[in-house]
């Protein structure tokens, strides 16, 4: 059974003036997330962006993707930390996101890097947020083993 998630949004005024708030997402989790095209394109000044929540939505879907094919593996994570960028550039005449750069390290017991970046770039690639972003945006994954 397909699971649906959705966020209500309210914006007043124009693009480059106006603003708004995501009022409410399914979870609950968080409410009154205000958002501005100045924050977007700018300086966050405490508001968040689309990129930014598409940043932490990949960041998650690859973590669970990776700890699921670590396990598969025989070599289960004590830890991934990863950070994800989205890049969102009006380079070529449009604003459009361009880029989404994946850094994780891992303390995985039991594992070679040529193989945990092996993983990392499989779950990169599949991933069902990667797998949303594909041929529109560039992926990256950098992976290292905790020291």
């Amino acid at each position: 059974m397909a699971e649906v998630r959705n966020a209500q949004v309210t914006w007043t005024g124009d693009l480059l003036t106006g603003g708004g708030t995501i009022d409410y997402v399914s979870s609950g989790v968080f409410s009154r997330m205000p958002v501005s095209w100045a924050a977007r394109t700018g300086p966050h000044n405490g508001k968040t962006s689309p990129e930014e929540l598409l940043a932490a939505a990949h960041g998650a879907c690859f973590s669970m993707a990776f700890s699921a094919r670590l396990a598969k593996n025989g070599t289960p994570a004590t830890k991934l930390t990863v950070k994800a960028e989205v890049t969102f550039d009006n380079a070529s005449g449009g604003w459009k996101v361009t880029t989404s750069r994946i850094t994780v390290v891992g303390d995985v017991p039991g594992i070679d890097l040529e193989t945990f970046r092996t993983i990392a770039a499989d779950a990169k690639e599949n991933c069902p947020i990667s797998i949303a972003l594909k041929g529109n945006v560039e992926l990256v994954v950098d992976a290292s083993l905790a020291a």
